[in-house]
């Protein structure tokens, strides 16, 4: 038969699946940073980048996905100099492997910076502090508001302007606060506290906090990422909207806030109605209201004047004597008919009891016990003697069919040979390189002809 020789043969789809499930279980390649330079870069209309990172010895390909949502720049240029942020994975159809990114930025710009707010991100997430389950409701119609930012920035112009074109009678209080620079963070939570306080001393009944200034780079807004800010607009009691005007996505004052606005003008129109459509609004369903009103007194009087008319209302007192008198009838034949049944169950009461004494109750029971005793024992035995003769009928059958089974054949010392799942009966089925299994009785093996 030729030489037998165990082995394990992959196929190439589950050894690229091996390595991808590897590479993607372990977190030794998950989130790293790389640096380095780029080619081939290619964006798509889809949103995707693609792009390959190399130094002076090696290169990897690597893939960025929806990146105008990532702030990636769209300037990239080859020979650029960059650090990513992203996970290892692999293309199982040609089992290349790549870096799958979600952070890029140019070298010697504002990594730390990023690095840091990704580390609170994530910390505060934990904490809870994002989650929309606590967010306060904004009022429909606040009448004071409360602004911490610059007192001298277009920011407190724009809302001041915008809260009064809109709506004329809302009192707007400003905390003048350093919203960049050293310092910056502690004015603006010391603001927030500012207002939540004179609430709680009932100094002040502010309905909702704006905090923000305009735009600027994100080393001019990262006052708004810092902790002390982050802390003290989770611990207000007011409603707060952050408006600080950027492009990106990700100031943690956005994430934290009950309400983010793009800029410090969406922030007063969010929250603010205009006057004059609110009158409108509030005009039409009042005229829809007094319609309403009005239909439904209408209807109540035609139904008043049509009870006025009804018969049953113009002779309440003759049908009231009438509905007496079949009362008092009625009551009258119930006592009648109770007085017939009582007596009635008197009298089969008494012949029942006349039947029974007659009727020795106590040996009838002892009787029929006896006898109940007797069919169970009966029953027993017949259940026994079925059970043993069902037992002995299996233990012949199970005799029998042993002789056959394939784990006595192999018990005698025979093996099984099988060629793609068939038995080989002959040695003439068998031809050179055939894989065969072959079953001993502890152990099944690959082999193959040669």
């Amino acid at each position: 038969m030729g030489e037998i020789m165990e082995q394990t043969v992959f196929s190439v789809s589950d050894i690229n699946r091996e390595v991808k499930m590897f590479l993607e279980g372990t977190n030794t390649f998950k989130n790293i940073f790389i640096e380095g330079e780029l080619s081939n870069i290619t964006y798509y209309r889809s949103g995707h980048l693609y792009f390959t990172l190399k130094d002076a010895s090696a290169s990897v390909k690597c893939a960025i996905f929806r990146y105008k949502y990532r702030g990636v720049p769209e300037d990239l240029k080859e020979g650029d100099l960059v650090k990513i942020r992203g996970s290892v994975t692999l293309y199982e159809a040609n089992g290349s492997y790549q870096i799958v990114a979600d952070f890029l930025e140019k070298s010697n710009s504002l990594g730390l910076l990023y690095e840091k707010m990704e580390m609170l991100k994530k910390l505060y997430f934990e904490k809870g502090y994002f989650s929309d389950e606590i967010k306060k409701q904004l009022p429909k119609l606040p009448i004071n508001i409360g602004v911490v930012t610059a007192d001298t920035g277009a920011a407190i112009r724009d809302i001041i302007n915008t809260t009064h074109k809109r709506f004329p009678n809302v009192n707007i209080y400003l905390y003048p606060a350093k919203v960049q620079g050293e310092g910056a963070a502690r004015e603006v939570s010391a603001g927030i506290e500012f207002f939540n306080r004179m609430n709680g001393e009932k100094q002040l009944e502010i309905d909702t906090l704006i905090v923000g200034r305009g735009g600027g780079s994100i080393e001019d807004l990262w006052a708004f990422n810092e902790e002390a800010v982050i802390e003290a607009i989770y611990k207000s009691e007011i409603p707060v909207i952050s408006a600080v005007g950027h492009e990106i996505d990700n100031l943690l004052s956005d994430l934290v806030a009950d309400k983010r606005a793009a800029t410090p003008t969406q922030a007063a129109e969010i929250l603010i109605p205009e006057k004059e459509k609110l009158t409108d609004k509030l005009e039409s369903k009042k005229n829809l209201l007094s319609k309403l009103l009005l239909n439904r007194v209408t209807m109540m009087k035609k139904e008043l004047e049509y009870r006025k008319n009804n018969y049953y209302i113009k002779n309440f007192g003759n049908i009231l004597d009438n509905k007496k008198f079949d009362l008092m009838e009625k009551e009258q034949k119930l006592s009648r008919e109770l007085r017939r049944i009582v007596q009635k169950s008197r009298e089969q009461l008494d012949y029942r009891k006349q039947r029974f004494d007659r009727i020795n109750l106590q040996k009838i029971i002892l009787s029929e016990k006896e006898n109940l005793k007797k069919k169970s024992a009966e029953l027993n035995q017949i259940m026994l003697e079925f059970f043993e003769n069902r037992k002995n009928e299996l233990k012949y059958k199970k005799a029998r069919l042993s002789k056959y089974s394939v784990s006595d054949i192999l018990k005698q010392g025979y093996t099984i040979t099988r060629k793609n799942g068939k038995i080989v009966k002959r040695g003439i089925e068998l031809s050179k390189e055939d894989k065969l299994e072959i079953e001993f009785l502890d152990v099944k093996k690959k082999v193959v002809v040669k």
